[in-house]
């Protein structure tokens, strides 16, 4: 068949052409271990790589690729894109060393490409609007629109139910991201959608009106992929980075940063506080205002608090006798300077004040985020009981500065497992974990609604209001 092989010449010599166009639009890097400089491409999005409200770059892949450089000692260059097709253009044409995408592993050996060790699985979610009747299997969705996105590694798996429910489709689409998969889905051009939940899972209080019905019966492993051609030296850099990480628990604690909180909340909650948002954030919002001028902590922090402890009521009282928005005790209002714990002006700068000093009473070597986290666990049980949850992270072995190992210590305060490391004795700290998660999500949710504060674009305003409360 001669006309079959003319063309499979050509195909290939125009394949040739195009990498070789490919190649001549970027350079390729030479290897790190001579450059000192660490190039690595990455996509938008929770799990890999973003913008945060304050102009800084973060994510679970991003924070674990500059503690990798860092361990090196290497400087660090991001190229962000977004189609996995340009991703994996940069590996083919050498313009990055890897590529941290959170790439499932089936698509990495798809492209013949070099994986890394796993770094975490993630399960595969069938995700559909909550007013809809419920999928719960696999052939639920014989009939219904359903969706995927190109690269996600999920035809596969689509494919392999296809054999025992023929009657399965799908809309495979490309260039679009996750959240816009999301999107689509709430405004219902789709019956469901096929998504992992390192995507979902951070967006869901974002899209309260979507939940689960079911997982895929396989998780998906991520690795970043590096080219055929990477040199043994990165490999082996790469290999002995992550074994040691999940080793001495930065693999978890980074997880645990961008992912611990996100399934704290229900759908009732999530709903609950985007409907009171508008009607009782606006008028507290200048008292919030004031605190993170005076205290320095971001105000939507500490208007999360204020929503935990009140869902902004400023009458708010409880059997136990704490009161008005912050929910302060009487001793904590009488510390703070707060004479009447029902205004919400003297609440909130008393309850920023009281959170400040729970951050100042820390040891000064414990960094950012966990420092905010640990504060949160103080002010809702004290500092003492904190201290105790410390002692007993560190006698299981844990590290005693760490958010994520502290929160796994916080359920024995209520148990006489490690009565001798503690000296505050009972607490319930379950009740400290889930206050400090919920405000983890709210906060994040007020993120998303609310911008940042400037004091230095208001310098000269409502001075008045500066004044302490009392």
């Amino acid at each position: 068949m001669p006309g079959i092989k003319v063309m499979g010449l050509f195909g290939r010599l125009v394949a040739l052409v195009l990498a070789l166009g490919l190649a001549g639009c970027g350079r390729s890097v030479p290897p790190v271990e001579t450059s000192g400089e660490l190039r690595v491409g990455t996509r938008n999005s929770p799990a890999s790589y973003y913008i945060t409200q304050d102009g800084e770059t973060a994510g679970f892949e991003h924070d674990l690729v500059v503690a990798f450089s860092q361990a090196q000692n290497w400087s660090l260059k991001w190229t962000e894109k977004t189609p996995p097709e340009a991703l994996f253009g940069l590996l083919e044409t050498h313009q990055v060393h890897f590529v941290a995408a959170a790439l499932p592993l089936s698509v990495v050996k798809d492209r013949h490409l070099i994986a890394s060790p796993v770094l975490f699985q993630t399960p595969v979610h069938i995700v559909y609007r909550s007013r809809s009747k419920a999928p719960r299997k696999p052939g639920d969705l014989a009939g219904k629109k359903v969706a995927l996105i190109i690269g996600s590694g999920h035809t596969a798996m689509m494919m392999r139910l296809k054999r025992k429910h023929p009657d399965l489709s799908w809309a495979a689409l490309d260039n679009i991201w996750p959240e816009e998969l999301l999107a689509q889905l709430q405004a219902g051009k789709y019956d469901a959608i096929v998504i992992n939940g390192m995507d979902f899972d951070p967006m869901r209080t974002f899209y309260p009106e979507l939940s689960i019905a079911f997982n895929l019966p396989d998780t998906q492993k991520i690795v970043w992929a590096l080219p055929g051609n990477s040199t043994l030296f990165l490999r082996n850099a790469l290999t002995r980075f992550i074994e040691k990480s999940r080793v001495d628990g930065t693999l978890r604690r980074i997880y645990e940063r961008h992912f611990g909180h996100v399934n704290q909340l229900d759908r009732t909650d999530i709903l609950g506080i985007l409907q009171r948002h508008p009607l009782r954030l606006p008028p507290l919002r200048r008292h919030f205002h004031e605190a993170q001028t005076l205290t320095g902590i971001d105000w939507r922090l500490l208007a999360a608090i204020g929503y935990q402890e009140s869902q902004w009521n400023a009458l708010a009282t409880s059997p136990t006798g704490v009161r008005g928005l912050m929910m302060l005790t009487g001793e904590t209002a009488d510390r703070m300077g707060v004479n009447n714990r029902l205004d919400p002006r003297q609440s909130i700068l008393g309850g920023a004040r009281y959170l400040a000093l729970m951050k100042d009473a820390l040891p000064a070597r414990i960094p950012e985020p966990d420092r905010t986290w640990l504060a949160l666990a103080a002010y809702n049980q004290g500092q003492g009981h904190m201290e105790d949850a410390r002692r007993i992270a560190q006698a299981r072995g844990g590290n005693p500065d760490s958010w994520a190992d502290v929160k796994e210590a916080l359920p024995y305060l209520s148990r006489g497992t490690y009565a001798k490391v503690t000296k505050y004795g009972y607490a319930r700290g379950f009740e400290a974990l889930h206050f400090a998660e919920n405000i983890r999500n709210y906060h994040d949710i007020l993120l998303r609604l609310e911008p940042a504060y400037n004091p230095l674009f208001n310098l000269g305003r409502n001075e008045e209001s500066l004044a302490a409360p009392g």
